[in-house]
């Protein structure tokens, strides 16, 4: 049962990208930029997540929400653990500013996803150009963040399996000291029901728990990072002890 409703979601998905794609694109020809563009693409996702919900039963559990900067005006750096696609799908859907996700340039070539994504006000970068794709992302960081953007990135770099821990990198928190933007820590137990490789995905309850602010102004890249790492970590121990067992045992 739980792999024809894995079928049956993905073809959901697949069949809804491509109105939804199409219509930023036939957008953009007729010069819509920006936050119209976004909510086209916000919809579709909220569309997925719905899906998920009813076809998968998978459900989402946000805590936190009330850490989250609360200025029309102010930026934000989120730092968010990477598990599965969900979070990638859900981020957009509960927080109250527009995302730019910052995304390896291959995603642009995705039919119908990545053709769309490329037209929305978002980061692509060449990763075999490590100095000038990073110069690229604070120029455009900067700008995306003055116009009320929060930058939203996953420092392990890639999807984690339940349980493990990948390098943190500081490329969100060197952003965050070149902008003076607040760091926001995100935990998210995704691989609980939707695992990083596997095609079944199983029912049951997502867990976001957004830590508070922390300020970058006069902090060091790789300090920054190690705060945040310890926070997401402990706090993904808190959320699922059963993915963590030592952790479990030494528990008070």
């Amino acid at each position: 049962m739980a792999l024809i409703r894995s079928i049956i979601h993905l073809l959901w998905m697949a069949t809804t990208v491509m109105p939804y794609a199409l219509a930023i694109m036939l957008g953009t020809l007729l010069g819509v930029r920006g936050l119209p563009l976004y909510r086209i693409a916000a919809a579709w996702l909220s569309l997925c997540i719905s899906g998920a919900r009813v076809l998968l039963d998978i459900r989402t559990r946000v805590t936190g929400m009330e850490n989250l900067p609360q200025g029309e005006n102010e930026g934000a750096i989120l730092l968010v653990k990477h598990q599965s696609t969900y979070e990638t799908f859900l981020m957009p859907t509960i927080m109250p500013h527009p995302l730019a996700y910052v995304f390896k340039k291959e995603l642009l070539y995705v039919p119908f996803f990545g053709w769309a994504i490329g037209r929305l006000d978002m980061i692509h970068i060449d990763r075999s150009q490590r100095a000038q794709a990073f110069s690229k992302v604070v120029e455009q960081g900067k700008d995306l963040l003055a116009k009320g953007i929060w930058i939203i990135m996953f420092p392990e770099g890639t999807r984690i399996e339940r349980g493990q821990k990948g390098t943190y990198k500081t490329g969100g928190t060197r952003l965050a000291i070149d902008t003076g933007a607040p760091v926001v820590p995100i935990a998210v137990t995704s691989a609980k029901v939707w695992s990083r490789k596997a095609f079944v995905k199983r029912p049951g309850v997502v867990d976001v728990s957004i830590g508070k602010p922390i300020s970058s102004v006069g902090r060091e890249p790789e300090e920054l990072m190690r705060e945040v790492e310890d926070w997401i970590e402990a706090e993904m121990r808190r959320l699922d002890p059963e993915a963590y067992p030592a952790a479990a045992l030494t528990a008070p």
